[in-house]
């Protein structure tokens, strides 16, 4: 490690600092003349760059040159302005040691108490739609490596990122000086406001300059020397060597998944998920309840027809579609799936992929529901269902869009995955092992529970009719244990419905008990050793089971 080696008893004690010299470069112009005015007041001598000092200059305040404290102009189109030892020594030097002190008298320098910056506009850039060579000029270095410097040196200098704060920095003026406790709280601000800035920059570049340059390469073709990109580096192009994740606090929850746990809610940049989602009424949202209402979410967004899914602890109690041109098809699709297990569905979480109808409203006012998702509501829906005091209704963004790649924290690091989705899907790729070919309903009804499979907890078997689950096992251990909860939840409704495995049966005897409750089909992956005894046993049954060739566990 590098750093100097005097021990800490050698340090002289400064908490409260008078402010004598300030540096002072924003883009940001807000509340700048302002401070100017408090900080000449009491005497402070600002130094200062650009338009920053022409703009401090023009309201009648004397403001020192940057280029008078280094001895060299500002050059390269603003490019260089404070990279000079000239400022840096000053901001730097920790006046706690004798030596720091003495090294400045040396070099002549004049220490700075206070550090005014914030950096180049180069997320409203993007978001301007410019050109990336204007972009790139709007990537700021001298200013962070004033912030970081600064706030490095917090124990002798106050650094202001934002101009939220500079109430603080004149209320310290005028009374002594910043307090230890003030400039550990802005130097901490500070490093966030660097991060987060490097973040924008590094996810721009990742998307349209790394990329970019992968799409020229591709283009140029096997003429040059690095030719295409191999299946290694496509991998690596949709996981680059550093993940900007760029969010921002959005509220304090209640608690946590228990009532012990502190939570808080954060909003990803540009995110258009369950995060940004309207709360139109109800109590604030909880932890569990932002938990549930995802999954649901990822549910009911699987199928293009109307569907309404209904969730309970992060697995789905029924899931339901109706077509498009049945009368009131949102409405049919929560009975139908509400009709799947009632009991679990009582305090449920539950989505739809359509607007909310009034119907709908109708049967979900005679239930207690916790949550209530969906892209919109039917105004009267709105009316009846806020008479409820307890129920809270969600509206999704009107551009609502799934990531393409999930996250998922462990010790340490982060796990991510491109997303399990069913865009361009189609069964038209399965193979059938056993039994004659179905029928256009059964096939519907087979496509429809390997969808709904999808976003139950593995090990996961879910038993469906007439576009409906009727019966879900989820979570269990094995796949058997899985196998009886779906047909102990579908009681009679087991025979002749159709079963869906989120992965292979390693043995014939969970798909035993699926074929003793009177399933009529089956769709699984396939690909267990064993997959010859299982096909014998559909086989010997007469019942027709198909291989999708995938999987789709979910934990």
């Amino acid at each position: 490690m590098s750093g100097h080696t005097n021990a800490p008893s050698s340090y002289r004690n400064r908490d409260q600092i008078a402010i004598e010299r300030a540096l002072i470069s924003v883009s940001d112009k807000t509340g700048l003349l302002e401070l100017a005015a408090a900080l000449k007041a009491d005497g402070v001598e600002i130094v200062s760059t650009g338009s920053t000092a022409a703009t401090i200059r023009a309201a009648g305040y004397d403001v020192t040159d940057v280029a008078a404290v280094t001895g060299f102009p500002e050059s390269l189109d603003g490019r260089v302005k404070t990279l000079h030892p000239g400022v840096h020594a000053g901001i730097l030097a920790d006046l706690r040691l004798e030596t720091h002190e003495a090294q400045l008298d040396e070099l002549g320098i004049k220490a700075f108490q206070l550090v005014v910056v914030n950096l180049y506009p180069f997320v409203e850039t993007v978001e301007s739609g410019a050109e990336p060579a204007d972009v790139i000029e709007q990537i700021d270095i001298g200013g962070p490596a004033l912030v970081r410097a600064s706030a490095k040196n917090h124990a002798n200098v106050a650094i202001v990122v934002d101009p939220a704060n500079y109430g603080e920095i004149i209320e310290a003026v005028a009374t002594g000086g910043s307090t230890l406790k003030l400039r550990q709280k802005l130097a901490s601000l500070a490093f966030e406001h660097t991060a987060d800035y490097d973040l924008s920059v590094s996810a721009w570049f990742t998307e349209n300059v790394y990329d970019q340059w992968q799409d020229d390469t591709e283009e140029l073709g096997e003429d040059v020397a690095f030719s295409t990109i191999d299946d290694d580096d496509e991998e690596e192009s949709t996981f680059p060597t550093g993940l900007g994740i760029e969010v921002t606090r959005d509220a304090i929850l209640r608690y946590g998944e228990n009532s012990h746990q502190a939570a808080a809610l954060y909003v990803g940049e540009g995110g258009r998920g369950i995060a940004q989602a309207k709360q139109l009424h109800g109590k604030e949202m909880s932890y569990n309840n932002y938990v549930d209402a995802d999954a649901a979410v990822r549910a009911a967004f699987d199928f293009s027809e109307p569907a309404v899914a209904i969730v309970k602890h992060a697995n789905p109690c029924g899931i339901a579609i109706a077509k498009p041109n049945a009368p009131d098809a949102i409405a049919s699709a929560h009975l139908r799936a509400h009709a799947c297990d009632p009991i679990s569905a009582f305090g449920g979480v539950i989505a739809a992929n359509r607007v909310v109808t009034l119907g709908m409203a109708e049967t979900i006012s005679e239930i207690f529901t916790e949550v209530l998702v969906a892209p919109g509501f039917e105004p009267a829906a709105v009316e009846l269902l806020t008479k409820k005091k307890n129920i809270r209704l969600l509206e999704l963004p009107a551009d609502f869009e799934r990531s393409s790649l999930e996250l998922h924290q462990i010790s340490g690091g982060l796990l991510v995955q491109e997303t399990d989705s069913f865009e361009g899907f189609s069964s038209d790729g399965w193979t059938l092992v056993a039994g004659p070919e179905v029928d256009a309903a059964t096939r519907a009804d087979l496509e429809f529970a390997w969808k709904s499979c999808r976003s139950v907890k593995s090990n996961a078997i879910l038993l469906a009719h007439a576009g409906a689950s009727v019966g879900v096992g989820m979570g269990q251990v094995n796949r058997v244990d899985s196998c009886h909860l779906a047909v102990s939840r579908a009681g009679e409704r087991a025979e002749g419905s159709v079963a869906a495995s989120d992965a292979f049966f390693p043995f014939a005897d969970g798909l035993e008990v699926l074929l003793d409750a009177g399933i009529a089909a089956v769709v699984q992956p396939g690909g267990s050793v064993r997959d010859p005894e299982v096909i014998a046993a559909a086989t010997a049954a007469g019942v027709s089971m198909y291989f999708t060739g995938e999987r789709h566990f979910f934990h």
